[in-house]
């Protein structure tokens, strides 16, 4: 029984034996092979032609510019997004009709910055205005202030005016409108013919008669809309102004105010402008004689 299982153990060594030896000689041969195709390979490489110095700078330089348009067209890409953005947002402002609902919606429009003559000069009878609502032909009109001070709109009736400001005037507009009718309008309002202001030039003036005025109107404009001076004017000039029941008068040295030594004032609705000349002083001296300082309005005795 020993005897058996020794036996069987040294068959056992015997076969580990050969199996090591046998791993073992295919391992080498593997070896063999991988450093022939090793060699193979090194001597395939030794045969390439190696690239010039100039190729290789030739090639870097081409690499670089490449880099270079790719990282300007990412930025000039980026900046033209950021651009556009405020641009489109400005330039949409389209009127489209909500579902279901009979309003029209304009998105937002910017608008000009209001004049100085916008802002002043106030509106009234005979007046005629200009009234556009942006994207809506419908509603844009040219209309006439009538004696009462209104004007007649599509949709809106008899809207008040005269008074008010062409800025005042678009915002009370732009308020009726969205009420009813539109989200956000954007309305403005142009004075196309001032006719409820005006004033009188007399005296020593090339064409005298009654002018209209804008907001802002000065001295030297009125006299300017009479064709300017006569060459026997007097420097000095009245300007007399209604406020209420109250008529003062105050006087002005007109080649002070040409020469820029003195303001130009601005004039209001119903101001007379007498330019004094050499020979119609004398009907005036009353008059210049109760106005103690030039600018000044003095009330006149009625």
């Amino acid at each position: 029984m020993r005897a058996d299982v020794r036996s069987t153990i040294n068959r056992g060594d015997h076969a580990d034996d050969r199996f090591s030896m046998r791993s073992t000689t295919r391992a080498m041969v593997r070896l063999r092979k991988g450093d022939r195709h090793w060699r193979s390979w090194l001597s395939l490489w030794q045969h390439v032609p190696r690239p010039s110095a100039s190729m290789l700078r030739l090639c870097c330089a081409i690499l670089g510019l490449i880099i270079t348009a790719m990282l300007i067209s990412g930025c000039t890409a980026s900046l033209n997004s950021e651009i556009a953005t405020p641009s489109q947002a400005r330039l949409s402002a389209l009127a489209v009709t909500e579902p279901g609902a009979d309003r029209f919606v304009p998105t937002a429009q910017s608008l000009p910055t209001p004049s100085i003559d916008r802002m002043a000069y106030k509106i009234g009878p005979l007046d005629v205005l200009d009234i556009s609502v942006f994207r809506v032909p419908e509603l844009s009109t040219s209309v006439q202030v009538a004696e009462t001070g209104t004007v007649n709109l599509p949709l809106l009736g008899e809207v008040p005016a005269a008074g008010k400001t062409a800025e005042d005037v678009e915002r009370d507009l732009a308020e009726k409108l969205e009420v009813k009718y539109l989200q956000s309008p954007q309305v403005t309002v142009f004075v196309r013919e001032y006719n409820s202001q005006r004033v009188t030039v007399e005296g020593a003036v090339r064409k005298p008669g009654i002018y209209p005025i804008k907001g802002g109107t000065t001295l030297l404009q009125s006299i300017a809309s009479a064709q300017g001076l006569q060459s026997s004017y007097d420097s000095t000039v009245l300007v007399f102004r209604q406020t209420g029941n109250q008529r003062s008068a105050a006087k002005f040295d007109i080649d002070a105010i040409k020469n820029g030594q003195s303001a130009d004032p601005p004039v209001n609705q119903g101001d007379v402008i007498v330019v004094n000349s050499s020979s119609a002083k004398k009907a005036f001296n009353h008059v210049l004689r109760i106005i103690p300082a030039v600018g000044t309005f003095v009330p006149l005795m009625l």
